[in-house]
């Protein structure tokens, strides 16, 4: 089966070679909101039946706005890193770019054989390096805006001895902030502490699409080294208030609407799940360091990056359980 045939229930199928068409002319994009046959419920992609050619997967999940899926490698697994670029008269909007400059410079690259139009904004929503390590591929002029907490941990990283091409936000969003490009509404939220304490999240009201970056991994086992893991599940159940048709992960695959808003609740109940068995442990009297190896997550055993991403878990539970993580910043939770 091609990469094309795979990408077809969810929205149009995008090759760089193939993209000659005028800026916001309608897709042929079929409907949206229909179900698609079921695929495997995994993020890896040997089972998914994909090989490195497919990479970058591009989709349109709503008029002008694309999702960008590529391969990046954790040890000996393998498993997507997903941006979101929106395309407006006025220039395209990015929501989190890729690790490396190369990486991130395929990226725009695409953009370039969707698009002529500029990039004009760059929006940080998870400041990890595997989402902002290429950022200096950027068009220098464009806005990069990133909430004061993910702002602060840039700001230092560019400090750091030897720190090269590290870019620092020149604008930032502590609550929500509306965008308009070329008649386009973009609204960039805050929607509480989640993966990293500075998580955003890009909503587009008119195409109801909301890209959650690292605060939705799809099929990922939950990556916890800087989360809140009970303030997380909270943010999510804000994400599934919202009127949204479609859910867009930031790591994991872009799947049909129906599908994403299936696996979003499967991974609100894996946090739930990971937090409850770190709490039994932790009741259990165990040290942390006993909790690591004795802990069992039941079907999350069969995640990605499971076994680096648990014993993480575990620890930050624990650090959440004994009122170690920090004080949240006075700043509001932005609403829809």
């Amino acid at each position: 089966m091609t990469a094309t045939t795979l990408l077809r229930p969810l929205a149009l199928a995008v090759a760089i070679s193939a993209c000659a068409a005028p800026d916001d002319q309608p897709s042929d994009t079929p409907p949206r909101s229909s179900p698609s046959t079921d695929v495997p419920r995994t993020a890896d992609p040997i089972a998914r039946g994909f090989t490195e050619s497919d990479f970058p997967r591009v989709q349109e999940v709503a008029d002008g706005v694309y999702t960008y899926e590529a391969l990046r490698s954790a040890g000996d697994e393998r498993f997507t890193t997903v941006s979101l670029f929106v395309v407006t008269q006025e220039g395209v909007l990015v929501a989190d770019g890729q690790g490396s400059p190369d990486e991130t410079r395929r990226l725009i690259e695409t953009i370039a054989g969707i698009t002529d139009r500029p990039i004009t904004h760059v929006v940080i929503c998870s400041d990890h390096g595997d989402h902002t390590g290429g950022n200096v591929s950027f068009p220098a002029g464009a806005a990069f805006l990133a909430h004061p907490t993910s702002a602060q941990t840039l700001r230092e990283a560019s400090r750091r001895e030897g720190a090269v091409g590290v870019v620092v936000p020149t604008h930032e969003v502590s609550d929500r902030e509306v965008l308009t490009l070329g008649g386009r509404e973009v609204r960039i939220l805050h929607l509480g502490r989640a993966h990293t304490g500075g998580d955003l999240v890009v909503y587009l009201p008119r195409e109801r699409v909301l890209f959650m970056s690292e605060t939705y991994l799809n099929r990922v086992f939950p990556a916890m080294r800087s989360a809140y893991p009970s303030e997380w599940v909270t943010m999510i159940e804000r994400a599934q208030a919202m009127d949204v048709e479609v859910y867009v992960p930031g790591h994991g695959f872009v799947e049909t609407p129906t599908i994403l808003a299936e696996e979003l609740e499967a991974y609100r109940r894996a946090l739930q799940g990971v937090i409850a068995e770190g709490r039994r442990l932790h009741d259990a009297g165990l040290s942390v360091d006993e909790a690591v190896t004795a802990a069992d997550f039941g079907e999350l055993e069969h995640w990605s990056l499971r076994a680096s991403q648990g014993p993480i878990a575990v620890r930050r539970v624990y650090l959440e359980l004994d009122g170690g993580l920090p004080t949240p910043l006075s700043a509001g939770v932005g609403g829809k």
